[in-house]
Parts: C-alpha cells; structure tokens; sequence
C-alpha cells in the first residue's frame, strides 16, 4: 500500500505552528459543547470516536510498522469479554477491567506475534494468521457456557454509577471517549517523531534494509502488536460498558475486523489524523448505510467493499493523502 509522502508526514506530524496549536485546542474545548448543542448526534460522535481509537490501533501495526492485520476484531472482543467478565463473575469495577483487558490482549498478542514474525510469516500470511485466530475465539466465545454462550453476556444495570462506568445520560461517555481519543492521538504523534516510531516506519519501508542497519525487526514489531491490541482491546471494554451487552458476533466477527481497518484505510495508513478522518466519513455513512439496507442482508458489506476498491484505486494514500498532495501543489504554485 502507498504511503504518505514523507515531506508532507513531516509537516503535518511534527512541525506544528503556534497558530496551528491554538486551533489544535480551540477544536478540542469546543468538543466539549457538543453534548448541549447538538444532543441528537451524541450516539453518532461516539461511535466515530470509538472507532478512531481502534483504528489507531490498527494503524500502529498495519500503518507504521507495515504488519497488515485482518482479524482485529480478535483484540476488540477480548477487551469486552475480560472487562464484562471481571465485573459480572468477579464483581471488579471496569475501570480496573479496561487495564486487566489490556494486559490480558497484549499477552495474545506477542503470543500470535512471536508465532508469526519469528517464522517470518508477513503480508497475506500473517493477515490470514489474525483472521484465523479472531475465528477460533470467536467460535471459542459460542461455545464457553460461562461466558453465555452464543447468547451473550448481559452486564447488570447499576443506574448512574460512575464507579463502575455505567451512566444514565450518554454525555459521560462522549467526555470519556473525547479525553482517550485525545491522549491516544497524542501518544501516537509522539510516538511518529521518536525512535519506536522511526523503527516502526524502517521495517515497513524494507525489512531487510532495516536489519542490515541493526534495527531488531522481531522485537520492533512484537511492540507494534502490543501498543495495538492494547488500544484496540480499550474499545472493546467502552463498547461493552456503552452498550451493556455483548455477543460472539458482535465482538469477534469479521465484520467488526472490517470496520475498525476501514477507518485508517481511508483516512490515511501510517498517519495520525488517519483514521479520526477517516471515523468521521465512514461512522455516519455506515449508520446511514445499515438503515438503507437493512432489508437485505449483507448488502451493505458489499457497498463497503465498492468503497474499499474506489479508495484503493483513487486515493491509496487516503484523505490525509490528497491532503498532502493539495497542500504541496499550492506552496509549489506560491513559490
């Protein structure tokens, strides 16, 4: 997949104006007022802001270390089910759970990691390893009566309880997905400019080049996976918590893999705004698109998959891509 040129990486990943930052901050305090003036798309700013926090996730080992990942759902439905269990069979509150769920997602994760890159399974291979282990836990889920089955989980309604991350209004946890979406982009634009980063950026450039710099290609990429099911597994516990209910399908399925690499994907891989941009297009489009064919099922899998081909085929750097390219024609064009 094409990346972002570089010059323009540059730009908009480190070199950040005053004015720039002023804006930055401006954007974010005027987040904050959503909840009051605009109520009715409170459900949608969520959505988009959950699926940009795990589209980062994908993106930091699909995007900067060039690991592509097709079974992501598999970090998503862990971080619901350990959080759901801890607090339903072990009465431990969610806010504890999101860390166990974390922990307990980076295991699995340098687990398949170390299996994987070890034997130097990469590309088609190492996409169809994820997809494959995402389908074994799935079934695993449909069949482990403890965690309810192909039932699913119910998690009890406590009321307004913020001690164990359960509200009466949705503006709770718009602020709470506002504040980790903004600690999670930060970490990530940090985390571009510093050596991680740079090593992350080399393996997926040319992994043999990279070795031949003494750069620990293993161990580079075995942190890319534990950063990324980390963050990835921290949705999975906010959609558990936001929703009160899980099922294999809902969590583990293929298709939840789809839309969380959909986001980065159009946005813009190896970016940092990349898969907000591309949460704030895809999250509405795909309301919009369930409730226009809800009558025929899977049909609009099949419109995301036409998107798919028509982002790849015209803009295979994403948004931030086209961005890019606009903002250098026009200093070009200046000179």
């Amino acid at each position: 997949m094409a990346n972002i040129n570089p010059e323009g990486r540059h730009y908009l990943g480190r070199r950040l104006s005053p004015k720039v930052w002023i804006l930055i901050v401006a954007v974010f305090l005027g987040l904050h007022f959503v909840p009051w003036a605009f109520p009715t798309i409170l459900h949608s700013m969520i959505m988009i802001m959950l699926f940009a926090i795990m589209g980062q996730g994908w993106n930091i080992l699909s995007g900067y270390a060039g690991q592509f990942s097709f079974g992501h759902s598999l970090f998503f439905g862990i971080g619901a089910y350990t959080s759901s269990l801890c607090f339903v069979k072990l009465g431990l509150t969610p806010w504890i759970g999101l860390f166990v769920a974390m922990a307990v997602a980076v295991v699995i994760g340098l687990i398949i990691a170390f299996l994987s890159f070890r034997y130097g399974l990469t590309g088609p291979f190492f996409a169809l390893i994820m997809l494959a282990f995402a389908e074994i836990f799935h079934m695993l889920a449909m069949s482990w009566n403890y965690a309810g089955g192909a039932n699913g989980l119910l998690i009890p309604l406590k009321g307004n309880a913020p001690a164990v991350m359960q509200f009466t209004e949705k503006a709770p946890f718009y602020f709470i997905l506002l504040w980790f979406l903004a600690m999670v982009l930060l970490f990530t634009w940090k985390m571009e400019g510093r050596r991680s980063g740079l090593y992350f950026q080399a393996v997926r450039e040319d992994q043999d080049a990279a070795e031949a710099l003494g750069i620990d290609t293993l161990k580079n990429k075995m942190l890319a996976m534990s950063v990324s099911a980390a963050m990835t597994a921290s949705g999975g516990v906010f959609y558990a918590q936001y929703l009160l209910f899980i099922d294999p399908d809902s969590t583990f399925g293929v298709i939840n893999s789809v839309e969380i690499m959909l986001r980065p994907i159009i946005g813009g891989p190896g970016t940092v705004l990349g898969p907000l941009l591309g949460s704030v297009v895809l999250t509405p489009l795909s309301e919009l698109t369930r409730m226009a064919f809800q009558a025929y099922s899977g049909a609009y899998l099949m419109f995301y998959g036409a998107i798919l081909v028509a982002v790849i085929i015209f803009l295979p750097d994403g948004i931030m891509g086209l961005f890019t390219r606009l903002f250098h024609r026009r200093e070009r064009q200046g000179r």
